[in-house]
């Protein structure tokens, strides 16, 4: 593959909307092991919530998930390749990367991430309370400031 051939390829695959139209590949080679990758994102998606015991399972898919996109985009970078192959190569990135968004966007996953909008939401208020109290609002009846 030339140099120029390459770069348009890592392109491809660093593009912001890359994964738009994208499809999660039916299965998929993880660490030498094969993957009903739709499958599981589909089954993972179909609950309102998960499940403290999926939600290792997840995390753990998403960990092997990024671990086999930089495998592939490293492999995309410095193997000596055809550009045939390239291109497969990226379309497999964007496969996990579509497989990718999909997990990270799941409701109620995160707890960490639910306490920390948690605890803006309350500084936020106490602010609010505090701005009120202290006449900074802008809406104070002593002729505004």
């Amino acid at each position: 593959m030339k140099e120029f051939e390459r770069k348009g390829l890592l392109e491809r695959v660093d593009r912001e909307g890359a994964t738009v139209g994208a499809s999660i590949p039916e299965t998929i080679e993880v660490q030498g092991e094969e993957i009903a990758l739709r499958e599981f994102v589909f089954e993972i998606q179909r609950r309102e919530t998960v499940p403290a015991g999926e939600r290792e399972r997840v995390d753990r898919a998403k960990k092997n998930l990024r671990r086999e996109r930089l495998q592939r985009r490293q492999r995309l970078e410095e193997a000596d390749i055809s550009y045939e192959e390239g291109e497969e190569i990226v379309g497999s990135i964007v496969g996990i990367e579509r497989a990718l968004s999909a997990l990270e966007n799941l409701g109620a996953t995160d707890i960490e991430r639910e306490a920390k909008a948690s605890e803006a939401a309350d500084k936020k208020r106490w602010m609010k309370f505090l701005q009120q109290a202290l006449g900074r609002d802008g809406s104070s009846s002593r002729g505004g400031r």
